[in-house]
């Protein structure tokens, strides 16, 4: 009987593994169309607005001044685009936000392994302490006027650095690393590196950071994103036009559309719809590099993410 028991019960999971329908509750169904109704409010709260800068940057600039334009193009035209890429402020100020985005990105990149590594192993001296006053970080801050002075003091006012350097590092991601490098690796591979004579340095560069590859993608696309869509750092510590990235560009071009400009009320009139229009036509443009990417790296991120969910 026992025999024959463990055999149905066999023939019974094989079924399930095929497809055996589990009966639903009508609690199960009620929780399911109410979860489909709330991701299709969420999704049209983001979609909307999209859907209308995209329409806009699209439409002619007296349709977007006049409030035409809802969810698509009136007088279809692309000469917000063509205003925006012959204009040598946008161009740049896109210029300097690749830099901005890529630099930085390789250096808090560089940081965090740098310091969630050390952490991340058990033979640290002290490691609990450390982590103790990097988690603090989180909790308190100096606040935005000793980061100025600290900024000033050291001499990266209005200096590409001063948009690299100040928050590089972000307590967050150094707890994921920190976390991912110490339950996703094995113990074992440290243990037969080290046997084989592997320096700590040597382990990390050619061990650990190629099984890594998903946590780099998922940090680097967080410090990517922040990177691209700083404004308030580019406010406080820029001066020159020459070093504004995009995002302080688009800023112009809204204070030109708000305040107005000098001459008479018909120039004044188109100089505002123009300005419209390369607000929009901007902010897709902005838009674009971060759709462009995320794709390649969309397959680790994922990885990553659940790896972190079920680990961590």
């Amino acid at each position: 009987m026992g025999e024959r028991g463990a055999k149905r019960s066999r023939a019974d999971r094989r079924r399930f593994a095929r497809g055996t329908k589990v009966k639903e509750t009508r609690t199960d169904r009620a929780f399911i169309a109410i979860a489909y109704v709330l991701l299709t409010v969420f999704l049209l709260v983001v979609l909307l607005p999209l859907l209308n800068i995209v329409a806009s940057s699209l439409s002619s600039p007296q349709a977007v001044s006049s409030g035409r334009v809802l969810f698509w193009p009136v007088d279809i035209t692309l000469r917000g685009y063509s205003e925006a890429l012959s204009n040598p402020a946008i161009i740049r100020g896109f210029g300097n936000s690749i830099f901005y985005t890529v630099v930085g990105t390789i250096i808090s990149l560089a940081g965090t392994v740098a310091i969630a590594y050390p952490l991340s192993r058990a033979n640290l001296f002290g490691g609990k302490a450390i982590t103790g006053a990097v988690v603090f970080t989180m909790l308190f801050s100096g606040g935005v006027i000793p980061m100025y002075l600290v900024v000033q003091s050291l001499g990266l006012l209005d200096t590409r650095w001063s948009m690299l350097l100040p928050n590089a590092i972000g307590v967050w991601q150094v707890i994921i690393a920190m976390v991912y490098f110490r339950t996703s690796i094995p113990e074992e591979v440290y243990e037969a590196a080290q046997l084989d004579g592997a320096s700590e340095l040597r382990i990390l560069w050619q061990i650990i950071l190629p099984l890594a590859k998903p946590l780099i993608a998922v940090i680097a696309l967080m410090y990517a994103i922040m990177q691209w869509n700083s404004y308030f750092d580019a406010l406080l510590y820029l001066r020159s036009a020459d070093l504004q990235p995009l995002q302080l560009v688009l800023r112009g071009l809204l204070i030109v559309k708000e305040n107005g400009v000098g001459g008479n009320v018909a120039e004044q009139l188109k100089r505002r719809e123009l300005a419209d229009l390369l607000k929009y036509s901007t902010v897709v443009i902005a838009t674009i590099p971060m759709l462009v990417v995320y794709p390649f790296v969309a397959k680790h991120f994922s990885k990553g993410i659940m790896v972190g969910a079920v680990k961590g």
